[in-house]
């Protein structure tokens, strides 16, 4: 939630059933108040965000966890669609991913990821790294309007 007691909406876009299954018990067990929603490919991302198909009343997040490889489009073409978009761009993109690689790394933030974070394999690990960019993204910074 954020400062003001406002719960937000995070969109996690995650194709491994394992790595949104451990981000679920992140939420759980660090008691995050917000709300995750979870799609599982680039296109269906872009649905999302653009209110398509079966997404035509989701909600605008407020955040966006963001693994970069997915099938369909993947994170990078999906994370330039959304900083290259005017009604998109402010929304903070946080790179999810199991990849350390320094090309991915300064790809991402060269197409304007706000935060780029490996994926700790040890599942503590990852629940803490889950809650920390909560901490980080809810509790520090302020977040646009909706």
């Amino acid at each position: 939630m954020t400062r003001s007691g406002r719960p937000i909406d995070i969109l996690l876009v995650e194709d491994d059933p394992a790595d949104e299954l451990m981000t679920r018990e992140a939420f759980e067990d660090n008691k995050i108040g917000n709300t995750l929603h979870v799609v599982r490919d680039g296109q269906e991302a872009l649905d999302f965000l653009y209110r398509h198909d079966s997404y035509t009343d989701a909600p605008r997040p407020d955040l966006i966890l963001l693994d970069l490889n997915l099938p369909k489009y993947d994170g990078r073409e999906v994370l330039g669609k959304i900083k290259s978009d005017p009604d998109l761009a402010h929304i903070p993109v946080v790179v999810l991913t199991t990849s350390a690689a320094e090309e991915d790394i300064l790809r991402s933030y060269r197409l304007h990821a706000n935060a780029y974070v490996t994926k700790p394999v040890d599942i503590d690990q990852f629940i803490a790294a889950i809650k920390q960019i909560d901490d980080f993204f809810v509790q520090v910074v302020r977040l646009p309007p909706r």
